[in-house]
């Protein structure tokens, strides 16, 4: 794909997300998913002549992208990693006022059937947002054992079939690797058949085996940590999720350094730690009209949460 086409990309929740970030012209912010620039264009266009625009993205296409449109702007810098290592980052050393963080594939990753995240098009079985390093689906396919691809497409896809879904696949590989997303999908519609109306039989296997090559929970929960660590007192984190797993993790992460007492009702309450974070307002979701002129923000969930405190010394 040409960089240049990266205007194809809606950014989902623009102004809802920018605003929950609460922009100061002289701030300094960090958006972790750079994508193809929606989000960072809006922040951006808030700073002034002394603010600063962090740029991170763990796919190379991204930040070519980022590169044609901002590396010209002095207040921006631009850095190929996970959001996850954030704060080994000499920028981000100073302090952050805001962090972005747009979680999940990107419509164009989506868009170019190369990449191997969908299965409405055929392509090599590949799935990986940093093409540089890592194993592919199809390598994970070829070498897992069934148990592990079972409880892959359970715990990240909350598949039902999926003990059946990876004996087919460990059959079917024993006569030639999988190595296409043709394949696959045809393979999971196969064995499972059509049983949700309107959903292809492969959406949830498909899911789970990204978020598996791409460890995107244990990226996510290291960029969480990360964040609260370098945002300024004050400082505001947005997260917008697309799927349950991503959005309990964020909603827990909140609530787990907001000082709340922890504990079960059958037992004492536990004395709360020092709060860290207070929710700002309620989960948030796109408007209807939004959802129809652009369906694939129809499951995402924007979460703001504001820094209180630093963590205590011991």
């Amino acid at each position: 794909m040409n960089p240049g086409s990266q205007w194809r990309h809606i950014p989902v929740m623009l102004d809802e997300a920018v605003e929950g970030l609460a922009v100061r012209e002289g701030g300094r912010y960090l958006d972790g998913t750079f994508g193809r620039g929606g989000h960072a264009r809006a922040v951006l266009s808030r700073l002034g002549a002394e603010g600063r625009l962090l740029l991170m993205d763990r796919d190379p296409q991204a930040i070519a992208a980022a590169q044609i449109v901002f590396a010209s702007d002095p207040r921006v810098s631009i850095r190929h990693a996970n959001f996850s290592t954030l704060g080994e980052w000499d920028e981000t050393a100073s302090g952050l006022d805001g962090v972005l963080l747009d979680l999940g594939v990107s419509s164009p990753q989506l868009d170019e059937a190369a990449r191997g995240f969908s299965f409405m098009a055929d392509a090599p079985l590949d799935m990986r947002m940093d093409t540089t390093q890592g194993e592919s689906a199809a390598d994970f396919l070829a070498c897992a054992d069934e148990r592990e691809i079972a409880d892959v497409l359970w715990t990240f896809g909350e598949e039902r079939f999926s003990r059946k879904i990876a004996r087919a696949i460990v059959e079917r590989r024993a006569e030639a690797p999988i190595a296409r997303t043709g394949e696959l999908a045809a393979l999971i519609e196969r064995t499972i058949g059509r049983r949700e109306p309107g959903k292809h039989p492969a959406t949830r296997s498909f899911q789970a085996l990204r978020i598996r090559v791409n460890g995107e929970l244990e990226a996510l929960q290291r960029g969480l940590d990360a964040a609260l660590d370098r945002l300024n007192v004050g400082g505001r984190l947005a997260v917008i999720s697309f799927h349950s797993l991503e959005d309990r993790a964020v909603k827990l992460f909140i609530r787990d350094h907001s000082g709340r007492v922890q504990g079960s009702r059958r037992g004492p309450p536990m004395a709360a730690a020092p709060a860290r974070l207070a929710a700002v307002g309620k989960a948030r979701f796109p408007s209807a009209a939004e959802q129809a002129a652009n369906p694939r923000a129809r499951s995402a969930v924007l979460r703001v949460a504001e820094k209180l405190s630093e963590e205590p010394s011991a």
